[in-house]
């Protein structure tokens, strides 16, 4: 079994296909639904010599099924957001001590010492559910940073833009993680000035406000916050990284993670820089469930390091797949 250090030392891009072939072949080995995906495709798992020759399971998997190392007892699960009457999908953690790696290895790298920050956070659909990965993440930032203003915040905007102004008004180094419509119905109630504080907005418009473009977002947030800057985080309940935008949208991601952008009709064929397709992620850190899964996310690579979330695929259902049924 791989080591956690050897996955988060990848310096190379041989260092990076190495463990993900060694990952890729484990996980066939151990993880009994990926094994039974493959072997339904026209596949030998043991020709395979390329990361990009790799097939990714369909993310829709994780709502029907236990994608899981056979050879462990999961601690605990993630389950991502949805009403009660969806299925909602579930990623069974057996090691959380990688995931915590994961967050400050991938922090360190795009924002710095984690310590040095205050961390507040606007997450009211994800405060109100057990289980999130995403107040799993912010949590730990609050451990590490260990500074008494942390917190969390439901609807309490009044607390918020208090606490807020008062930290500007110190020049404490803040970072506001928030899901998109709170964001967006703060900035409407209470906008001002912020030059200490860093936002990163997480996503979340589905269901909740009227869609707009991300850039739209973007554009909103730096308006009424009168900052140059808005960032913005990247994961997902099946995901043990995260990829980081620095403000302008495009997002990089640590070396033991990829993606690849595949045609939209063609799950097996990918395409180059600068065109759009359902995006498939590589995460090395999901050892022990599954590392190579195709999203519904359609997206756009601008760089071999950094690439764009352009929205949903049109026709997100995986057709003609039985196999979701197992």
């Amino acid at each position: 079994m791989l080591k956690n250090s050897k996955i988060f030392s990848i310096h190379s891009e041989e260092d990076f296909n190495q463990i993900a072939i060694e990952t890729f072949l484990y996980q066939y080995e151990n993880v009994s639904v990926y094994k039974r995906f493959i072997d339904s495709l026209p596949i030998d798992a043991t020709r395979v010599e390329h990361y990009s020759q790799i097939p990714f399971l369909p993310i829709e998997f994780f709502k029907t099924n236990e994608i899981r190392d056979q050879n462990f007892t999961p601690k605990f699960y993630f389950q991502s957001s949805g009403t009660t009457s969806e299925n909602l999908s579930k990623h069974f953690i057996i090691n959380e001590n990688i995931y915590r790696e994961s967050i400050l290895k991938s922090f360190s790298l795009f924002l710095g010492d984690p310590s040095q920050y205050i961390y507040l956070g606007l997450l009211p659909s994800y405060l109100e559910r057990e289980n999130s990965s995403l107040i799993y993440m912010v949590n730990y930032l609050m451990e590490l940073s260990n500074q008494k203003e942390n917190g969390f915040f439901l609807h309490n905007f009044e607390d918020l833009d208090f606490l807020l102004k008062k930290l500007e008004k110190e020049e404490k180094k803040v970072i506001l993680f928030g899901v998109s419509y709170a964001l967006l119905d703060f900035a409407s109630a209470f906008p001002q000035n912020l030059q200490n504080t860093i936002i990163i907005e997480t996503g979340g418009m589905k269901g909740r406000k009227k869609e707009i473009t991300k850039d739209e977002l973007l554009k909103e947030l730096q308006t009424s916050f009168n900052t140059d800057k808005v960032y913005s985080e990247y994961s997902m309940t099946e995901l043990l990284s995260q990829a980081y935008s620095l403000g302008n949208n495009s997002y990089q991601y640590p070396p033991w993670m990829k993606i690849l952008i595949r045609e939209a009709e063609d799950p097996f064929s990918y395409v180059e820089n600068g065109k759009s397709g359902g995006v498939n992620i590589i995460d090395l850190a999901n050892i022990h469930s599954c590392s190579f899964i195709s999203t519904q996310d359609l997206g756009r690579k601008e760089t071999e390091n950094s690439f764009r979330i352009l929205g949903r695929m049109d026709n997100s259902d995986i057709r003609g797949c039985s196999l979701l049924l197992l």
